[in-house]
């Protein structure tokens, strides 16, 4: 076959197509046809526009809703500012060490990460003097003393795994209004 005479058959079909629409307009017009009911469609659209109407009103509280809460996380973006300067004054001290890990070394191998741990746990200890007690009074205020190690830290320290932690590290201690302490990474 030839692309004309494809072209041929093609061009029928499409005719029939466009033919049939017709067809029913003009069924339509003599009356064999009966339209659909126009009643129906006229007790639809009150409804529909009721239902519209609800859900212009259901739009509207949900917009109204919408803007409040903007307005609150606003407000709380004002007040946040607020509560990074209290953290920065909860800071009471603030030291800086380089801690010598080489005595995790002499251990073995599947012990050093953790030993490297409570090596820097007692070096704080002994540097910012938690373990001292001299009065009754004053151990009772040492017993809310906390040493944290943090989660960067202690990430530093496992990096190279278990067997290879580093032989020094520079630490910064930070000690709350609280009497927590704190060790991060320097």
């Amino acid at each position: 076959m030839s692309g004309s005479e494809e072209k041929k058959k093609e061009e029928p079909a499409e005719t029939e197509k466009i033919e049939e629409p017709i067809e029913e307009e003009k069924e339509l017009e003599e009356g064999k046809i009966a339209e659909p009911a126009t009643e129906e469609k006229v007790k639809e659209l009150p409804e529909e526009t009721t239902e519209e109407g609800e859900e212009k009103l259901e739009e509207t509280a949900l917009e109204e809703e919408m803007k409040e809460e903007a307005e609150t996380i606003e407000e709380e973006k004002e007040e946040k500012p607020k509560g990074k300067e209290e953290k920065e004054e909860d800071i009471v001290e603030e030291k800086f060490y380089t801690i010598p890990l080489r005595r995790v070394w002499v251990t073995p191998p599947q012990r050093r990460a953790p030993r490297a741990i409570r090596l820097i746990r007692s070096y704080v200890e002994k540097h910012m003097k938690i373990g001292a007690k001299e009065t009754e009074e004053e151990t009772e205020e040492e017993e809310e003393e906390r040493l944290l190690i943090s989660s960067e830290l202690n990430e530093r320290i496992w990096q190279r795994g278990i067997r290879k932690p580093p032989r020094r590290i520079k630490v910064r201690v930070v000690k709350d209004s609280e009497g927590n302490i704190t060790v991060y990474p320097a």
